[in-house]
């Protein structure tokens, strides 16, 4: 017997699971759940309303619901919250700085630069669908 639920997986709203799958899978390492995977079939659609991600052990981490609208967050402005955020760390400020070019060529935006604080280096971003995320130095 189980004493607790157990975490199967975060669910991000979105209004293009593809992309914002694809951009955290890029990002995290993460692979697509068997049967998640884009369409071999170039005349395929591929317009899915939902899609799970893995880690290597194929334990599911992150998945993603299409949704018609979401409102981006204002953070740090408070007129739209954050609602949820995911942190990431790095052993050190060069990986940092690393990551950080990684997640911005992926398409993220900074949202707060935090990088040279002496006990927590961070920056926050916000992905394609502009949900925020930190990466810091732990």
């Amino acid at each position: 017997m189980v004493d607790y639920p157990q975490m199967l997986h975060t669910v991000l709203d979105t209004p293009n699971a593809r992309e914002l799958a694809d951009f955290y899978r890029h990002l995290l390492g993460f692979h697509y759940r068997p049967g998640d995977e884009p369409p071999t079939d170039a005349d395929a659609d591929d317009n899915p309303d939902w899609l799970v991600l893995t880690d290597d052990a194929g334990n599911h981490k992150l998945a993603f619901q299409q949704v018609d609208e979401l409102k981006r967050t204002t953070w740090p402005k408070h007129e739209i919250p954050m609602q949820l955020h995911v942190d990431y760390t790095v052993p050190t400020i060069e990986e940092l700085q690393r990551q950080r070019a990684r997640a911005e060529s992926l398409g993220a935006t900074i949202l707060f630069d935090r990088s040279d604080d002496k006990t927590e280096p961070l920056y926050v971003f916000a992905d394609l669908a502009g949900h925020p995320f930190c990466i810091f130095v732990a």
